[in-house]
């Protein structure tokens, strides 16, 4: 359960290759010109770097700093060496969060936590759909809705304007809501 966020959250859940990202880059641009300020949280299954080899913050970084915060007037990292064996917990990282400057909270991965999510299906892509197992879909975007009966909102997943209409509507509560769906 997310006790974390302390605004409206919404996830995506879907199959690698199903156009989350894709779907997000055009989505967040329709939010942003609603005026929902957006924060994004993603999962990484793999070890990543937002800084490059010979840049000072990355040298600093591998040479022993647990944390690395850089600044610039335009915007702010900050990067944390994690000695964890387990995958970060979606609660966790709600709380590096200035939830105070935003509206939502959209996330892409954590799958399997327990949130508000909006299930993506592109025909031709195999995998049995997420809906019918997990309580915490919410609605189904797809390309393809003749195979599908949820009993939930379908939208069409080529239509970010549907889905962003969905989320403002439904989510947010026209911005008057202050908690998760």
């Amino acid at each position: 359960m997310i006790q974390n966020a302390h605004l409206p959250i919404v996830g995506f859940a879907a199959y690698s290759g199903t156009g989350k990202t894709t779907l997000l880059r055009k989505l967040l641009p329709i939010l942003k010109a609603r005026g929902v300020r957006v924060g994004m949280v993603k999962h990484a299954h793999h070890t990543f770097d937002v800084d490059k080899p010979g840049k000072d913050s990355y040298e600093l970084r591998k040479a022993g700093a647990a944390q690395m915060l850089i600044a610039s007037r335009s915007r702010w990292a900050l990067m944390v060496e994690r000695s964890k064996e387990k995958e970060p917990q979606l609660d966790e990282v709600l709380l590096e969060l200035d939830q105070a400057a935003l509206d939502l909270i959209l996330v892409e991965g954590f799958k399997d936590e327990h949130f508000p999510k909006i299930e993506l299906r592109r025909a031709g892509l195999k995998g049995k759909p997420f809906y019918p197992q997990d309580e915490n879909i919410v609605a189904v975007a797809t390309d393809d809705a003749s195979n599908l009966d949820p009993g939930l909102p379908i939208m069409d997943l080529n239509r970010p304007e549907e889905i962003a209409d969905f989320i403002i509507d439904k989510v947010l509560d026209g911005g008057r809501r202050a908690a998760s769906c």
